[in-house]
């Protein structure tokens, strides 16, 4: 193989092993460079170590490897979050979550939510830095997860404080006026779970119990004691649970129980005010 090649000549290579996008996302992480140089300027020589560099993160992706990962970013709701493969690889499905959140908050002075299993920490950096004067703690059981969300924090300058805990565990007897989580809820046997970038993926953060309902049922059932009389509980889930969760909120004692669609039409999230009965 040639010591190194242009700009066409490494996306042409690519092409043959990846998806056109991805070739490019991956050229322009080693570039350091906007979409548009590679673009304007297709004859540009690389230089030996970023083809040699490029080369090995194509062939990792083509081996299956999530791009998030071979980058150390992801963009969601419209700001660039670093990733590693000790957190989820955040997906515009849980864009919902803020969206709801910024509908019910907007304007609500100094507002306490709670982000649990915050991973990246993209929903509670984002909902820090959407809503004005909130009050965010964002919970993980991972350190290694909280290291993320921190650095992800400080880079975007959002004001969020971070506990490690199992699900409440760590939170005393601290009440918040909205709860979000996008807790584990894949079937722990579910055979996509060994397919495409959630191979890859922290399984813990994946999966839980045999219909992968045990986490969202243990966040419901514990939820009014940390909830604020009239706050709210908004929980994503499978493409397939919205029936599921939105029983347990009823269990729970709930009220305004609603399911709310995705961009594809999918209930993908399910919550309830508590109206604070516990």
């Amino acid at each position: 193989m040639a010591e190194t090649t242009d700009i066409a000549g490494a996306l042409g290579w690519a092409k043959q092993r990846i998806d056109q996008m991805e070739a490019r996302v991956l050229l322009r992480h080693v570039l350091q460079c906007p979409a548009s140089r590679l673009v304007a300027w297709p004859e540009l020589a690389l230089k030996a170590e970023d083809w040699a560099q490029y080369r090995e993160l194509v062939e990792r992706r083509a081996a299956g490897e999530p791009v998030a990962y071979l980058t150390g970013m992801r963009e969601f709701y419209g700001r660039d979050f670093m990733v590693t493969p000790a957190v989820l690889i955040p997906r515009a499905d849980t864009e919902l979550l803020v969206e709801l959140a910024v509908a019910h908050f907007a304007g609500v002075p100094r507002a306490r939510l709670l982000d649990m299993g915050t991973g990246s920490g993209v929903l509670a950096v984002t909902l820090a830095l959407e809503l004005d004067a909130a009050d965010v703690t964002a919970i993980d059981r991972s350190r290694e997860a909280l290291w993320v969300a921190m650095a992800n924090a400080a880079r975007l300058g959002a004001s969020v404080s971070f506990v490690q805990s199992d699900w409440f565990s760590g939170l005393g007897e601290e009440r918040f006026q909205l709860i979000v989580a996008n807790p584990p809820y894949i079937a722990a046997e579910d055979a996509h779970l060994e397919q495409g970038d959630l191979r890859f993926e922290p399984r813990t953060a994946l999966a839980a119990g045999p219909a992968g309902l045990d986490d969202l049922a243990e966040i419901v059932s514990r939820a009014p004691t940390h909830l604020e009389a009239e706050g709210w509980l908004f929980l994503e889930h499978g493409f397939d649970q919205a029936s599921a969760v939105r029983g347990l909120l009823a269990d729970a004692g709930f009220a305004a129980i609603a399911s709310w669609k995705d961009l594809a039409g999918i209930e993908r999230v399910s919550g309830g005010r508590w109206l604070g009965r516990d």
